[in-house]
């Protein structure tokens, strides 16, 4: 993907305003709730840190993807999740509450698990021959100020104003989902010619990757007997990473925008299978007459 204006300034800005509106979201206590959840949210980090970036690894690997390629489908396996995996949970009927702690707790930590692995990436598939420098410091640096920073700021902005934060939640939540979806579209309208190159070596392992993780995400939590809202919280979390983190990593802080690729086609790719899951999950539950957020989280849900 080209280096411009779009990936350089516009994307960078974009993901700063999506994630102060999740930070708006956010309160001290969703990050408590790993107290309440221990187990929930225990299996749902372990899919999200440890297993995603292991299964995206093997899988790079399987499908012999060149090193460009297979550097990028590790980053988008090393993002956490974002604004997207918390709106497909709200629809689809699962455990919002779960949803937000994990992507809030996963947020802060990918803030020094990504540089990590993404060195670790760079060495395996690249080699000698990687010309890409990656400085710790300076990465999670820039990490932490356009995620960390933002969301820091959204949780100050709804502890100090709550009723202001109330009024901006939901248009923040919708617009920030908004905001993705058109820079997506921007993005594949400016590179299609590298997309359309690329797609066929893609398709199938971001495919595979995105389905793994969420039938893992679920079969896991059916294991441990947790109920279906939390079940497809983590399901959902394990396989909706932030997209938009992951090509501004590229574009941004790599400066390599053919790393770029695998997340953009993962975005697409999460997308139709989160359409299935609110289709299937949120129909069956407004059948039953289950309300949304049945799982106690009424006062999230009711956003």
């Amino acid at each position: 993907m080209e280096e411009s204006v779009l990936t350089s300034l516009v994307l960078p800005l974009s993901l700063f305003i999506i994630m102060l509106g999740m930070g708006l979201s956010l309160v001290v206590e969703d990050f408590k709730r790993v107290v309440v959840f221990p187990k929930a949210v225990a299996v749902g980090l372990l899919n999200q840190l440890v297993l995603l970036p292991l299964v995206g690894l093997g899988l790079a690997v399987a499908f012999g993807l060149s090193p460009e390629m297979a550097v990028g489908l590790m980053i988008i396996a090393a993002c956490p999740g974002g604004v997207t995996s918390n709106l497909i949970t709200h629809v689809s009927r699962g455990d919002t509450a779960l949803s937000i702690t994990l992507t809030a707790i996963s947020g802060f930590v990918t803030v020094v698990t990504i540089p990590l692995i993404i060195v670790f990436s760079l060495g395996f598939f690249m080699g000698e021959a990687t010309t890409v420098q990656l400085p710790l410091a300076q990465t999670i640096g820039q990490i932490v100020g356009i995620t960390v920073l933002p969301v820091s700021l959204g949780m100050v902005l709804r502890w100090r104003k709550p009723a202001l934060a109330d009024r901006l939640e939901r248009p923040a939540r919708v617009g920030s989902v908004v905001v993705f979806v058109v820079l997506l579209i921007g993005i594949i309208a400016a590179n299609i010619e590298v997309l359309r190159n690329h797609f066929a070596e893609l398709a199938a392992v971001t495919i595979g990757l995105n389905v793994a993780m969420m039938l893992i995400g679920f079969w896991s939590s059916k294991m441990l007997k947790l109920e279906l809202p939390q079940a497809l919280a983590i399901s959902i979390e394990s396989g909706m990473q932030n997209g938009t983190l992951a090509i501004v990593i590229a574009t941004s802080i790599l400066m390599q925008g053919q790393m770029a690729v695998p997340g953009g086609i993962y975005s697409l790719v999460m997308f139709a299978t989160g359409g299935v899951m609110m289709a299937y999950f949120g129909r069956r539950g407004a059948a039953s007459g289950e309300p949304a957020g049945a799982d106690g989280s009424a006062e999230i849900a009711a956003a």
